[in-house]
């Protein structure tokens, strides 16, 4: 890599990568984190709809005052401060920015400033996963068209998993499973927000932080945020979801190669070629022996008997037979990492991951039992968890992606599990994402 080779060079020329940042919650505030200690990466403004709060997250990241009180766009490129607004339209019409980083986590929000960047002009880095499992394809399509990067985010564990995809490939090995580590067992997957603390170390003081939102660590809890990212996956790399979503075997370090194969060769899958999640817990919730909650991984085969033996001689760890072996990163940094992002969209105009097709889907699937007239609450919340399904599956069901689930009305009753339908809800204001998803299913691969 030598990303930072890159920017030495076009900073050394005066010309700075100038960036908007779209929400500054908790990603948004790692992202700042780091902005400040990278020569040349300049946040020119930062939208938010509480002013207030981004000033806080800037203030608890150590920035100075002085660095983000730029009181329009045109005063932070003049000085090199920030200027903070609650006007995102604005960082689409400042011509100076090159790149969004779209962190809101709301997948409506998401798309359409997307949309919006895109028709500016602009590459946009999409930390908003929500987002990206929704319409990601379609986003990508009109990024190619107008010319600019539609890229996941680096750091994230998707884009991390994109990223030990391509160096399978790279390699010439067999590709076989691709995933991350998770604290989940079978209990988890009804949790609330009122009962997610239960599953998590944090003290009161953290919760109380304002750091921590409760539907957002549900969503973790409940697999919701797996399967969104898992279809993601899947859409970037042409992997597929299990034909009845993930099913989260245990699965430590040890255990990878040996586990994420397929069933025909003494593993867990239902055949090569499959996204899913290494559980940290066993079904009864004891704690899985070198579980990688925290780590993303791959599984492949050797092609040949030569190469299966320099497996062996050089310590890869495999299943017992030998022919297949694992990869894995330990950690991700989430934001901490983004700005390899934002250099590789800018110098080399190259995104790390990108839904290129529409080939899997996280849909609405209902946590008990509602009659009509139950609002949904979306991701995180009291009524739904994401089931990452085939994108055919999906189209075939008319099914409703989680990021349409907040807020919408039931018009039938639903049962406990049951994936929900476009045909359950009153679709109301999300028109113009219902529009971009029948054009994205023109990107469903068989």
């Amino acid at each position: 890599m030598n990303l930072s080779a890159l920017l030495a060079a076009r900073t050394a020329q005066g010309k700075p990568v100038r960036i908007g940042l779209i929400g500054a919650g908790k990603f948004g505030s790692m992202i700042l984190s780091q902005a400040q200690h990278i020569d040349g990466y300049h946040i020119v403004g930062i939208a938010d709809l509480d002013v207030t709060k981004a000033q806080t997250s800037l203030a608890r990241v150590y920035w100075e005052k002085n660095q983000y009180s730029a009181s329009s766009l045109t005063d932070a490129i003049t000085s090199g401060a920030t200027h903070v607004t609650d006007d995102a339209s604005s960082l689409f019409a400042c011509s100076e920015i090159e790149v969004i980083i779209e962190a809101t986590g709301h997948p409506i929000a998401g798309v359409r400033h997307a949309l919006s960047a895109i028709d500016a002009g602009k590459h946009v880095v999409m930390v908003n996963v929500e987002a990206d499992v929704m319409c990601g394809p379609a986003l990508a399509e009109r990024a190619r068209k107008a010319g600019v990067v539609y890229s996941m985010a680096y750091g994230d564990q998707p884009a991390a998993i994109c990223e030990l995809v391509d160096w399978v490939h790279s390699c010439g090995f067999e590709l076989v499973a691709a995933g991350k580590g998770m604290n989940f067992c079978p209990g988890y997957r009804y949790s609330t927000p009122d009962t997610v603390w239960d599953y998590f170390d944090f003290t009161d003081e953290q919760v109380k932080s304002g750091d921590f939102n409760p539907k957002m660590y549900n969503s973790f809890t409940d697999g919701t945020k797996a399967a969104i990212e898992m279809a993601a996956v899947a859409n970037a790399t042409g992997m597929d979801c299990p034909s009845d979503g993930l099913a989260f075997p245990p699965a430590g370090l040890q255990d990878l190669a040996e586990v994420f194969k397929p069933v025909s060769e003494g593993g867990r899958l239902e055949k090569t070629g499959i996204v899913d999640i290494a559980a940290s817990r066993e079904p009864d919730g004891r704690v899985v022996l070198n579980n990688i909650q925290y780590g993303m991984f791959v599984t492949f085969r050797a092609p040949n008997e030569y190469t299966r033996q320099c497996f062996n001689q050089y310590g890869l760890m495999t299943d017992a037979s030998g022919w297949y072996g694992s990869m894995w990163r330990p950690f991700h940094l989430i934001g901490l990492e983004t700005a390899v992002s934002v250099l590789s969209a800018t110098l080399r105009r190259e995104p790390t991951g990108i839904s290129k097709r529409y080939r899997a889907d996280a849909v609405a699937t209902a946590k008990g039992d509602f009659a009509a007239g139950n609002m949904l609450d979306g991701e995180g919340g009291f009524k739904v968890w994401a089931k990452a399904i085939p994108a055919k599956q999906a189209v075939s069901l008319g099914a409703l992606p989680i990021g349409l689930a907040h807020h919408v009305k039931l018009k039938r009753s639903i049962e406990r599990d049951q994936i929900v339908t476009l045909d359950d809800i009153e679709v109301v204001d999300d028109l113009d994402i219902h529009a971009l998803r029948t054009e994205q299913n023109q990107l469903l691969e068989s």
